[in-house]
């Protein structure tokens, strides 16, 4: 018998709640009373149960961001939780979460949690944001990253998965309302999509790995300011940058700009973005050689715990 552990909070109003959750219900609820007219679009209306979400559940009452600038979750290597990849029993089903990083590629519905959980703890301790780009998934090792993609319109979100769930309606992940939105499937309340995890080794241009950097003289040293562009100007099109991100949506790559120009401010780097291969890259650089390149992005790295990888510029 598989050892039951506590269950997170979205399970266990589930186990409470199992027979009112409304998604994908084989007998639909009589429709509610025709809402008043919705106020101007600064200010949606509340909406109205139905069956779309989760009972009580739905989208922000008030939206006061463009959720289709929130970037894509940035992959980045991270410790498992020590407790939230145990078995669990949720609605006398067993479910056996991977222990580690592995291969993972599924087409199923996807469906969305938003306000009646917002600000809840996930099943690793963090708090749920509705407006961030997270998932759950039932057996996903937690916490992981996974890259989702709808099969309707071929648009993609990369997430970080730090919570359990869906437990019911045979979906395969539920996504937070900013993601679903991002898909197109805010709205429906669910959508087929498919679902690949992201290993560690990967980025999200799919470039190949950052090299280890083994300099004993550089690592005794204390750390100091980051070369910006080595000996090369700004606008040379030769040698090597450290990548940090890339993204098929210009105003996700600016967002995502923003937050690390100023986090990587006081290291004295400044990041660009440009558009190559069809994608829009955010990037430190160009470097003279590519040891140069490594070094930095060894660097950044470890200071700030962003993903990088070096690319000929």
């Amino acid at each position: 018998m598989l050892e039951c552990v506590a269950v997170p909070f979205r399970a266990l109003l589930a186990l409470a709640a199992a027979t009112a959750l409304a998604g994908c219900a084989s007998a639909p609820k009589p429709a509610p009373p025709r809402p008043a007219p919705a106020p101007p679009a600064a200010t949606p209306a509340p909406a109205t149960p139905s069956s779309k979400y989760y009972s009580d559940d739905g989208p922000p009452l008030a939206l006061t961001l463009d959720l289709d600038a929130v970037p894509d979750a940035v992959p980045r290597n991270e410790p498992l939780h020590r407790f939230a990849n145990r078995p669990y029993t949720v609605l006398g089903r067993e479910y056996v979460p991977a222990t580690a990083p592995r291969p993972y590629r599924e087409r199923g519905v996807a469906s969305w949690y938003g306000r009646k959980f917002h600000g809840q703890k996930t099943s690793v301790g963090e708090v749920y944001d509705m407006f961030a780009m997270t998932a759950a998934h039932p057996t996903l090792p937690l916490p992981s990253y996974a890259r989702v993609t709808s099969v309707a319109s071929g648009k993609s979100v990369v997430v970080r998965v730090n919570d359990r769930g869906p437990f019911l309606h045979g979906r395969i992940i539920d996504l937070s309302y900013a993601a679903a939105h991002r898909l197109g499937i805010a709205q429906k309340g669910s959508g087929e999509v498919e679902v690949e995890a992201i290993l560690p080794s990967e980025t999200l241009a799919a470039a190949a790995p950052l090299p280890p950097v083994a300099s004993p003289s550089a690592a005794a040293a204390a750390p100091a300011p980051l070369p910006v562009t080595g000996s090369m100007p700004p606008d040379a099109r030769e040698g090597f940058v450290v990548q940090l991100g890339a993204f098929a949506n210009y105003a996700n790559a600016q967002v995502f700009l923003a937050h690390v120009q100023n986090q990587m401010a006081a290291a004295e780097v400044e990041p660009r973005v440009r558009q190559q291969r069809g994608l829009w890259r955010v990037y430190v650089g160009p470097y003279a050689d590519r040891e140069d390149a490594r070094r930095a992005a060894a660097r950044i790295a470890s200071a700030f715990g962003v993903a990088t990888s070096v690319t000929a510029h």
